[in-house]
């Protein structure tokens, strides 16, 4: 089969094309698993903070991609629930222990021996993959494997950050970046809370124009300030500034969730500019999002299927993959990016 594979990471900026497109073996599933053809699978920036070197060191050679749909080719020894043509999704978490205390609560994000689809096992940059099955999630019918792959990550990641922000209808949101995952959690916000009022904080003015077309009530600059204080702000930026200018909007008491695997080391001098008093007294809170859950990537499928949410999608084959991620590297992202792998079989 064909498969885009990472056998270096390092920065892009020297490597502009860190994946390769290599013939290798079919995979076959063992007990308890799937063996998936691999419809359409999602480009993140998640994936450039592997190449990268910005997550855990992932086990190389690997194939990336992990907001994945496909459909079922067989079942490997002792799944139930499952069977031949089967349209599912796999998101980041590939598999966890099952039986610590976070797996237990249903927090499977934070256990220890978190498995991450793409990182730590084989993901979807390929025409097929294996999946433990409990770790499959079911796509609702009407939604189309393009729409569907961006919710797996992009969608249930904004589904737990707008979650963990605590805010409750009427209240003010802030998002600050405005990418896969911002404009899908602005949509989910329309229908959820729908007297909650969005503000948007991007560099780029065409992320800015397309947050307003969406429906958010203001959007501008990283380091502008908003005409009303928020009583919660999502940040999806990979940068520190935002961080610090999102605090100083926020009402007392107010949330800032940040939705990021790793911040880049080029503008930590913006955290010496945190001043406490102004920053954060007044009981103001600041929350790391870890990973997602089965239960994430359900809950947003079901809302999505619910609401009528549809990302913005733009299409590459899957040889185009370093295109893709380049793009999203130079910031030229509006919506979400999918590589169109094979069409859909069910």
């Amino acid at each position: 089969m064909k498969a885009m594979r990472l056998h270096h990471t390092g920065t892009m900026n020297n490597r502009p094309s860190p994946l390769r497109l290599e013939d290798v073996p079919d995979p076959h599933p063992e007990a308890g698993e799937l063996l998936l053809q691999v419809s359409v699978c999602g480009v993140c920036h998640t994936e450039l903070d592997e190449i990268e070197g910005r997550t855990p060191p992932p086990e190389l050679p690997v194939t990336p991609g992990h907001q994945v749909i496909g459909t079922v080719l067989t079942t490997g020894r002792g799944v139930s629930g499952f069977s031949q043509g089967d349209r599912v999704g796999v998101g980041w978490i590939y598999s966890a222990c099952g039986e610590c205390e976070h797996c237990r609560n249903g927090n499977e994000n934070l256990c220890e021996n978190f498995i991450a689809t793409g990182r730590d096992a084989d993901g979807g940059y390929a025409e097929k993959m294996t999946v433990p099955a409990e770790y499959a999630v079911r796509v609702p019918d009407d939604l189309s494997d393009e729409s569907a792959a961006p919710l797996l990550c992009a969608g249930a990641i904004g589904y737990r950050s707008l979650m963990l922000t605590g805010i409750e209808n009427g209240q003010k949101l802030g998002l600050t970046g405005f990418g896969a995952s911002g404009h899908l959690v602005l949509n989910l916000v329309k229908h959820h809370y729908p007297d909650t009022e969005v503000f948007v904080f991007a560099r780029n003015p065409r992320e800015r124009e397309f947050a307003m077309e969406l429906g958010a009530v203001w959007a501008g600059d990283t380091d502008e300030e908003p005409p009303e204080k928020l009583h919660a702000v999502i940040d999806t930026t990979p940068a520190w500034k935002p961080v610090v200018e999102a605090l100083k909007s926020l009402e007392p008491g107010g949330r800032l969730v940040i939705n990021a695997i790793r911040k880049e080391a080029g503008d930590k001098e913006y955290l010496e500019n945190l001043n406490y008093e102004r920053d954060l007294w007044m009981e103001k809170e600041i929350k790391s999002v870890a990973n997602v859950t089965r239960r994430d990537l359900s809950e947003m499928l079901r809302l999505a299927a619910k609401y009528g949410i549809r990302p913005e999608v733009r299409e590459f084959p899957l040889e185009a993959a370093n295109k893709a991620l380049q793009e999203v590297k130079n910031g030229d992202i509006r919506g979400a990016k999918v590589l169109r792998i094979s069409e859909n079989m069910s």
